[in-house]
């Protein structure tokens, strides 16, 4: 548990730094069109360079690379908060921006190979990545919150700096975990419709899974926009938060029922299934005429969100090569926020028209009806391929303590599990 409690602090600094770029930038220039052309590039570079870095770790090992990104990330941070407090161009803090975004690591991504590296083919595995679902989701719960506070209560700076130093520090005390980190190149028997070298993530099965995490993305977009939207047509405005918040705490009471007991069946049946669940739930919002009637419509799509992103997370570790799956889980987390970039425009739009808030709730059910015909269609493919990773070793026996087998890296000293 070490690494899990290491990354913890970590994502929570994740979570807050793109809000907190938006407070400091605005506060400095006056101007949300700056912060949101600021933002941007640091969510456009956190998106594309994301899995390039993940890259880099799955060929050379995690604290190798982690290290060197880190220091980076620190500069960068630094840099911008300097450039924003002296007034400098909306182009230069657009570059700064960039550059944070490049920096900063994606620690559900590294977190989840190494619960890989220890668990492949156990059952313990499913619980490992609940508890990943779980604590991403609480701390895009607590980050946002924590970086508003520390901008309007402390400094404006505060908040960028804040999580700055989360991911830094907290980053650190991770990569200083040696023994747990995944084994550089380590690679398994060819997967079903898999192969090997540069071409691995090119199959039918990722693809897949990558089109079930941009509809999340898309269904997170739309309903934070439209479930906003319908708040601010009945004079309740406030309650916005409150609304999305009591869909989130179903979620995380879902994830921990499926973490505990959704064991039993194949993540290849679940995942189309709880996708159609989504799908249907989605229906609900449509019909809703006052807010408490949203919010209970909310609950039933919020207890199908956790559930399916684990069993995607189980499906991403089980059909893809050890080779690359720490870019597998960082390309699956750009596929979700770019959903929610995309969507969170899209139904923007479509609030503003003459559909109303409606024509808002209507952009997930379409995604997610798409997407499970999609899965459902895939499902013998990804079983077969689930079925044969459980056949192949992992990189660790009886014996070794779970030791990183990298040249470069030095095992920790002790007997107790990292």
């Amino acid at each position: 548990m070490a690494f899990f409690l290491a990354a913890a602090p970590a994502r929570v600094g994740v979570a807050m730094a793109g809000l907190g770029v938006v407070w400091l930038v605005h506060a400095e220039t006056g101007s949300f069109g700056v912060a949101g052309l600021v933002t941007g590039s640091f969510a456009v570079a956190e998106t594309l360079v994301g899995p390039q870095t993940a890259r880099l770790m799955d060929r050379f090992g995690q604290p190798r690379v982690l290290v060197p990104l880190l220091c980076a990330h620190a500069g960068a941070t630094a840099a911008l908060v300097a450039l924003a407090l002296t007034g400098a161009p909306a182009v230069t803090l657009m570059a700064a921006g960039l550059t944070v975004g490049a920096t900063i690591p994606q620690f559900g991504a590294l977190s989840a190979a190494r619960w890989s590296a220890l668990l492949h083919g156990r059952a313990e595995l499913t619980p490992a990545l609940a508890l990943e679902t779980i604590s991403n989701e609480v701390a895009f719960l607590l980050g946002p919150a924590l970086a508003v506070l520390t901008a309007t209560q402390l400094h404006p700076a505060a908040g960028t700096l804040l999580a700055g130093a989360l991911v830094v520090g907290a980053g650190l005390a991770f990569a200083a975990l040696r023994r747990t980190a995944p084994t550089p190149g380590a690679t398994d028997a060819p997967k079903h419709g898999a192969a090997r070298g540069p071409g691995t993530l090119l199959t039918r099965n990722f693809a897949t899974l990558l089109a079930v995490n941009l509809a999340l993305g898309v269904f997170f977009g739309s309903t934070q926009v439209s479930v906003s939207a319908f708040a601010d047509v009945h004079h309740t405005a406030a309650a916005a938060g409150f609304l999305y918040g009591m869909m989130s705490a179903v979620s995380l009471l879902a994830g921990l029922a499926y973490g505990r007991h959704g064991r039993h069946t194949p993540s290849a049946t679940q995942l189309p299934l709880i996708l159609a669940f989504l799908a249907s739930a989605s229906l609900l919002p449509l019909l809703a005429d006052t807010p408490w009637q949203l919010g209970l419509a909310l609950l039933l799509p919020g207890a199908g969100v956790a559930p399916c992103i684990i069993a995607s997370s189980t499906l991403v570790e089980s059909v893809m090569d050890r080779s690359v799956l720490t870019q597998a889980f960082t390309w699956t987390n750009s596929a979700s926020a770019a959903g929610i970039a995309v969507a969170a425009a899209t139904a923007g739009r479509l609030v503003d028209g003459p559909g109303g808030t409606r024509a808002g709730f209507a952009v997930p059910l379409l995604a997610l009806t798409a997407t499970a015909a999609l899965t459902w269609s895939n499902r013998h493919a990804l079983t077969t391929a689930a079925t044969a990773s459980k056949r192949t070793p992992t990189q660790t026996d009886s014996t070794d303590e779970y030791r990183s087998t990298d040249p470069h890296v030095e095992s920790d000293t002790g007997t107790g599990r990292g």
